[in-house]
């Protein structure tokens, strides 16, 4: 119980401190108009209320993940709580608040365009291309996946009804003004998935005695099949530490704020309530079966099941009751429904960016969306169970690239001579995105090279590749040290 209560207040300080500290490193300037006031179009770009925005934020970038990640990750031990924490506050909020905050400075533009912006044309064609297909791919599994499970429970509708169901309302939700659908319905939904963390919460602490797993029990991989916890546990955890798709999503609230101001709340702060999800959710797997010894016996005997809806569904009807039932399908049902339709809208953004096209009028956001829809549903037919292993590495790896290109844009910003004083410089200030994009590079790299979806090189040979990965990942702090040292010498010569 120390472990995780003691958890649950450094992130909370970490916030408080950590996140502040972020925002005044980046500068933000409470005077400057927004991109929903400049460019407000009624469909994108709308201005709405702080405690609206956190709670879609929270949403978009929640859905399953800082529940099913959590519980996966509780596999390999205590360990995991210390990657919550200190990953969300170092890496993931850091990582959010950026790709918030550029793409607000920038005019409220997608991710590749931010990421193009600081390393290239070259990286932002890749980007678009990345962000594309993992949108499409991530919007087709998380239509799949509730229709399979609506139909077990409604088997009256065939599981192709279920998925015109949710594909219509894919449609709606793409195509109407964000504040008409997703501004509406995301606060309830968002509220809901809160609610549900805080009674797993409540009854784990106050009315469930088996003992929680705690880092006094050792943080030596606990998990059975041979992997090493560096990377697969940086991996598996995603959404509760760090998570390339909130890059995504960041971009669809900037397009919505009122003030510079509100970005660490809605952005930093959104990350951290996911970091407190996925610590109830992990504690709460480690717990629920007596151990982690307990939870694995228990994966063994549902060989071949999702293991994470399996859990959520026994936790939440055994400590919520019927209410927990109720909470257990609209966690596992409505909240991927909900990050997938915000992905395919964020599709649809990244492709308006690249071909420049206004999406006020109607028919220009039918002339995008139409093949996106026809794709993703084109998607479904397509069994994904092999595509979909690489979606968690190629998650992170793009968490990794929206790091680097934020450390680029500090390192410009505190080269630039500061005129108007609204952005205090401070000194090594790109170092909070250069640290967690160095280690995210290790991450990444190794795990390429480590998992049964990449190299999966033998045991014996491992160290080859974190080897391989350590020195990509120092090439690259150099050629950032040579480009660094090469913009700031041209800055005081333009001067």
């Amino acid at each position: 119980m120390y472990t995780f209560i003691i958890s649950i207040v450094v992130l909370i300080v970490g916030y408080l401190i950590y996140g502040k500290l972020v925002e005044r490193i980046f500068g933000i300037d409470e005077n400057a108009t927004t991109p929903a006031t400049t460019k407000n179009d009624g469909v994108d770009y709308v201005p709405l209320s702080g405690w609206r925005v956190f709670l879609i934020q929270f949403l978009n970038i929640a859905g399953l993940g800082p529940i099913f990640g959590a519980i996966m990750g509780i596999f390999f031990g205590p360990s995991a709580f210390l990657w919550i924490v200190f990953g969300t506050i170092f890496a993931g909020g850091v990582h959010d608040y950026l790709s918030g905050m550029m793409s607000l400075r920038k005019g409220g533009v997608s991710l590749p365009e931010i990421v193009g912006d600081e390393l290239g044309q070259r990286i932002k064609l890749f980007m678009r291309v990345l962000s594309l297909v993992l949108l499409l791919l991530l919007t087709t599994t998380f239509m799949t996946g509730p229709a399979n499970l609506l139909h077990g429970i409604a088997d009256n509708i065939s599981v192709m009804g279920w998925l015109l169901i949710i594909f219509a309302y894919y449609m709606l939700a793409t195509m109407l003004p964000i504040d008409k659908l997703i501004g509406q319905f995301y606060p309830i939904f968002g509220g809901i998935l809160l609610f549900m963390g805080i009674g797993i919460m409540v009854v784990m602490l106050g009315f469930h005695s088996a003992e929680m797993p705690e880092l006094t029990d050792g943080l030596q991989n606990r998990k059975t099949d041979g992997y090493p916890l560096f990377p697969m546990m940086f991996v598996s955890i995603a959404c509760g530490a760090i998570s390339g798709f909130h890059g995504t999503q960041s971009p669809l609230m900037a397009r919505c704020l009122t003030s510079e101001r509100q970005g660490r709340h809605i952005f930093y702060g959104a990350m951290v309530v996911e970091g407190i999800l996925a610590l109830i959710w992990a504690a709460a797997a480690g717990t629920f079966f007596g151990s982690i010894e307990g939870l694995q016996a228990f994966a063994a005997e549902h060989q071949g099941e999702n293991i994470a809806a399996l859990v959520v569904d026994h936790v939440s009807r055994s400590w919520l009751g019927r209410v927990g039932g109720i909470l257990a399908i609209i966690g596992v049902i409505a909240a991927p429904i909900t990050s997938g339709d915000t992905a395919l809208r964020s599709a649809r953004l990244i492709v308006a960016d690249f071909m420049h096209l206004d999406q006020k009028p109607i028919l220009k956001r039918l002339v995008i969306s139409v093949p996106l829809f026809a794709v993703v549903f084109g998607f479904s037919f397509i069994n994904f169970d092999i595509v979909w292993r690489y979606f968690s590495w190629t998650n992170q790896t793009l968490a990794m690239i929206t790091l680097w290109a934020g450390t680029v844009f500090l390192a410009r910003q505190e080269s630039q001579p500061d005129l108007s004083k609204a952005q205090p410089r401070f000194r090594y200030g790109y170092m909070m995105a250069l640290v967690p994009a160095v280690f995210m590079t290790m991450v990444s790299l190794s795990y390429i090279m480590i998992a049964p979806e990449g190299v999966n090189l033998a045991p014996e040979h491992r160290w080859i590749g974190y080897a391989i990965a350590a020195v990509a990942d120092i090439a690259f702090v150099i050629i950032f040290a040579l480009w660094k040292n090469k913009y700031a010498t041209a800055t005081k010569t333009a001067l």
